[in-house]
């Protein structure tokens, strides 16, 4: 094995029903060194990592040329059994979402403790032990806790904690991170790169990182390979990369992240690098606060009095109660887009519950138009219910499957009893259809048949189809990869200036926030922090929470 190389992918194609997905690329990874693998969805990232563990479906896939060697072997045919061989002792992998990666039915420990067994010749106890070991190491706060927890019990960081111990349960020589960070705030996705960049550089492990944040990315990368429709069309040093880069597709992919320095009208996206014409036009101090001077000089549109939101449950035989939203009082203005940020558990989902309706106070009130939305008649409230409507954060889970994208938009018609004739109501979702950037033909078509962003397209189309007065955005963008967030964020500011909407936007991604909103409320515990211009309140934070929060936006280059 020549000069400590630990991976080489020569060539690599591979093929599903006959179609390239990957088309030769080539790589390697060098003992310690640290690859991302950076592009959109649907590039061929997640692809390429799963073949190196041999985890693509058999019938379906297929190797159609190139080699992979990882450590001087050849294991580009390996057998499912010499793979099974390979999985948690030689590679390992921390999967994107902790939920799904871990069994629901399981404790955390004995699903750790599986990897062990299945690796070693240890007994019982001495796995217990290592395992604790572990949970320590990963810094998870109560380790015998987390040993006895199902995953249900754990937040999401933890979850992501119990995820890389049993990765790293029997120290893999390379470690294959697939978009570790994505659904994790700030503050918990900054300790997770801090752990990883810990462990690989401890366990001298080489670490293949796949993601779609640049920022990340910077903070963890010693080389970034680009992919784009299953090519390599980049591969350099991270400085060379992010600071320097060659190809138009890598340039556009850096632009689409909102910047914390300008405003502008527009983000530019890979279609625009593509067509070279677009001309970015910054938003002007000047014309941001006669906007501002429009909106605030009228009456709040919705005015939260001093709410709170307690909520009890049962642990280990006890009543406990949890204080979700602590005595919040906040104005929103018509026509304003409010963001809404703080760490996982802040309360800040649970206080857009509160302003749709969803759920009830445990004291306090919210006015929408001067009348207290809990004691609306019903008649009232259905009416409320038009007005005021949510896009959903996950654009996979919150559509139908079995349902076209018609039936989609028109069940929301037929509720509201809007548009009884379907002809009325086929040109109306027609019409909508193209607002939001899709086409005619989009109306016949299943979920499935979509990519990310346009389900969450048709997710923001049925949100918009009852003309309502406010939107609650919740995480809308976060499972999007950047390129495609940033033509949502684009049609979300497009829709507000058409529809005149008012957006309450709430996200844990902070530079996103910066960028949509006019005014931003910081959340921490339960309570109203801090609050104030978007600008302002960037630039300078007033409370201490708030300056860390905001201190996490651009992860720093880690040693």
């Amino acid at each position: 094995m020549k000069d400590n190389m630990l991976l080489e992918v020569k060539n690599l194609s591979i093929a599903f029903g006959g179609v390239e997905v990957v088309k030769k690329i080539s790589f390697s990874i060098k003992e310690g060194e640290v690859l991302a693998v950076v592009g959109e969805s649907g590039s061929g990232k997640s692809v390429t990592a799963l073949q190196l563990l041999g985890l693509l479906p058999l019938k379906k896939s297929k190797v159609t040329h190139g080699t992979i060697i990882f450590r001087g072997e050849e294991i580009t045919n390996f057998s499912q059994k010499q793979f099974r061989q390979l999985r948690g002792k030689e590679i390992s992998m921390v999967f994107q979402e902790p939920m799904s990666a871990l069994n629901p039915s399981m404790k955390c420990g004995k699903q750790v403790a599986e990897v062990i067994r299945q690796h070693t010749k240890l007994s019982h106890t001495e796995i217990k032990e290592k395992v604790l070991q572990l949970f320590e190491q990963v810094k998870l706060p109560d380790p015998a806790r987390a040993y006895s927890a199902y995953p249900h019990e754990l937040s999401g960081g933890q979850k992501q904690r119990v995820v890389i111990a049993m990765a790293i349960a029997v120290r893999p020589k390379l470690l294959i991170a697939d978009e570790p960070t994505t659904a994790l705030d700030a503050h918990v996705q900054a300790e997770i790169v801090i752990l990883l960049k810990e462990l690989q550089h401890n366990y001298k492990m080489g670490l293949l990182f796949i993601s779609h944040d640049l920022d990340v990315v910077r903070s963890v990368a010693d080389t970034i390979l680009v992919m784009y429709k299953g090519t390599a069309i980049e591969h350099g040093t991270t400085h060379q990369i992010l600071n320097s880069p060659k190809e138009d597709y890598t340039k556009a992919l850096l632009s689409a992240k909102p910047s914390t320095q300008e405003r502008l009208h527009r983000l530019p996206t890979i279609q625009d690098f593509n067509s070279a014409t677009f001309s970015p036009r910054r938003i002007e101090p000047s014309e941001r606060l006669e906007t501002h001077e429009k909106i605030y000089s009228q009456s709040p549109l919705i005015q939260i009095d001093q709410i709170s939101k307690v909520f009890q449950f049962s642990s280990n035989g006890k009543l406990q109660r949890l204080k979700a939203v602590d005595r919040v009082s906040l104005e929103i203005f018509e026509g304003e887009t409010l963001g809404l940020v703080g760490e996982s558990g802040c309360g800040k989902s649970t206080l857009g519950n509160l302003i749709m309706n969803l759920i009830h106070p445990s004291e306090g009130d919210i006015f929408y138009k001067g009348k207290s939305i809990y004691k609306l008649s019903k008649d009232e409230l259905r009416k409320f219910r038009k007005e005021v409507q949510l896009i959903f954060q996950d654009p996979f889970a919150s559509l139908n499957p079995r349902k076209r994208i018609g039936a989609v938009l028109h069940e929301v018609l037929k509720v509201h009893k809007i548009c009884t004739s379907q002809k009325v109501a086929y040109s109306k979702i027609i019409t909508l259809l193209k607002d939001v950037g899709l086409t005619e033909e989009a109306y016949h078509k299943f979920p499935h048949e979509f990519s990310g962003g346009q389900r969450q397209r048709v997710n923001i189309a049925r949100a918009i189809i009852l003309n309502p007065k406010v939107v609650v955005c919740d995480e809308s963008v976060s499972a999007l990869d950047i390129s495609v967030q940033a033509q949502v964020l684009n049609l979300l500011n497009s829709l507000k200036e058409k529809y005149q909407f008012t957006y309450i936007f709430v996200s844990h991604d902070l530079a996103v926030v910066k960028y949509m909103s006019d005014r931003v409320a910081v959340m921490q515990l339960g309570k109203l922090v801090e609050k104030g211009e978007s600008d302002q309140l960037f630039h300078q934070p007033v409370e201490s929470y708030t300056k860390k929060l905001i201190g996490k936006i651009n992860l720093k280059r880690l040693t």
